[in-house]
């Protein structure tokens, strides 16, 4: 009788500054399957950074909980996701000689080592050393050099680095959820994974994703990233100004724009009211939703201002040929898009995941976008994680324990 297969698990964990969602994908022939989903209220992050591991964990442990009851698994291995302002990128190069005139894996394992022999300070580690391209001899625009003739090999990078303390934090929350982190992977880079095309790559893309506390910024050009930064800006901050604004307390500030919200007046009509809480137990108002959208429009304005000035800093705003992918929960508004096309001049369009199958109706979602990136990410490293199910048979289980008890003695 032949053994039932066991399945490929990948999980992603997108640890947000509002929100935190741990995505369970199963790996197929065809790609991957959502199996399970969960989400908790963030509370222990600001901008990006843990600013408390206790509230962080139990928020971690509620998303995971409900991840493993919908898929029906036990979670002990994730990808986690990190953001934040100390995120930094810059590209390098590096040259080496072909010692057998002919290009192998050892040769380019030694000049990606060579192109990411950087100096940083000693608070940061490099989190990504992602290729461009390889120059063997004079021809350029190589994106495989493996088993080319030649004698000088040359790599051009992308490098990504964060904060040491940063990443720590991120892996001592999982690990005090009984989690062990796989890989960090920097949020931009998953969603680009879940929203973005090939050709979009080719020809010259933004990938803005804006979550509660940061804007996460990666651009590719040519089919390869040339530039990332995180702008320290979100939906948290239009929430404060709402909440500061109409006098309503926080919270309520929020469901207000999720329920209300729009990025442009264009979308609102003449006669639209919204019930608005008072804060100190006052009684409710009614208000016109115009007086909403009025205090949204400018900072979503004032979001976009700053992205493009980022991008003519970064010199490859002239290369977006494919304009601009907007992503992240607090791209849900009505109106987001018209307002990029506004600012930046560039065809704008939302982004949600895409390639995917299982509870693809659930995370269809721009709000879901790293956490489903984050299990493509894996799969494409082919470090997939075998996940037991829950109702584990009782002679593998009597088998494992005796194993443990071999190996003490």
């Amino acid at each position: 009788m032949a053994k039932p297969k066991t399945s490929e698990i990948i999980v992603g964990l997108d640890i947000g500054t509002t929100k935190i969602a741990c995505i369970a994908g199963e790996v197929t022939e065809d790609g991957v399957d959502i199996i399970g989903i969960g989400t908790a209220p963030s509370k222990g992050l600001r901008r990006g950074y843990v600013v408390n591991i206790d509230a962080t964990v139990a928020s971690i442990q509620q998303a995971v909980d409900e991840a493993e009851n919908m898929a029906g698994c036990e979670i002990t291995t994730v990808y986690a996701a990190i953001s934040g302002a100390h995120v930094r990128g810059l590209n390098s190069n590096g040259i080496v000689a072909v010692k057998d005139k002919e290009v192998r894996e050892a040769d380019i394992a030694r000049v990606i080592e060579q192109a990411r022999a950087v100096n940083i300070p000693m608070d940061r580690e490099v989190l990504h050393v992602l290729p461009q391209q390889y120059v063997v001899d004079d021809c350029d625009g190589i994106r495989d050099p493996l088993g080319m003739a030649g004698v000088r090999l040359e790599a051009k990078v992308h490098i990504v680095t964060t904060l040491c303390a940063s990443a720590q934090n991120v892996i001592k929350c999982a690990n005090r959820c009984n989690l062990q982190v796989t890989d960090i992977v920097l949020e931009s880079l998953a969603s680009s994974q879940a929203v973005l095309e090939d050709d979009e790559k080719e020809l010259g893309v933004a990938v803005i994703d804006i979550g509660g506390g940061t804007c996460d910024l990666m651009v590719y050009a040519d089919g390869a990233i040339v530039h990332t930064s995180v702008l320290p800006l979100g939906g948290g901050h239009i929430t404060n100004d709402i909440a500061t604004v109409l006098r309503t307390p926080l919270d309520q500030a929020e469901k207000l724009k999720r329920k209300y919200g729009a990025a442009s007046r264009g979308f609102v009509t003449d006669g639209e009211r919204m019930e608005v809480q008072s804060s100190g137990g006052r009684p409710p108002r009614m208000l016109p939703r115009s007086e909403l959208v009025e205090v949204i429009e400018p900072r979503v304005e004032e979001i976009f201002e700053h992205v493009k000035k980022e991008l003519l800093r970064s010199g490859y705003f002239d290369s977006l040929a494919a304009g601009l992918v907007l992503t992240g929960g607090a791209t849900s508004m009505e109106g987001i898009s018209e307002v990029a096309e506004r600012v930046l001049g560039l065809p704008t369009r939302r982004g949600a995941p895409t390639r995917i199958g299982g509870l693809v109706d659930v995370v269809r979602s721009p709000s879901y976008a790293t956490g489903v990136g984050l299990v493509m990410f894996g799969a494409n490293q082919g470090k997939m994680v075998q996940l037991p199910s829950r109702d584990m048979d009782r002679p593998g289980m009597f088998k494992r324990a005796w194993s443990r008890l071999a190996e003490m003695f």
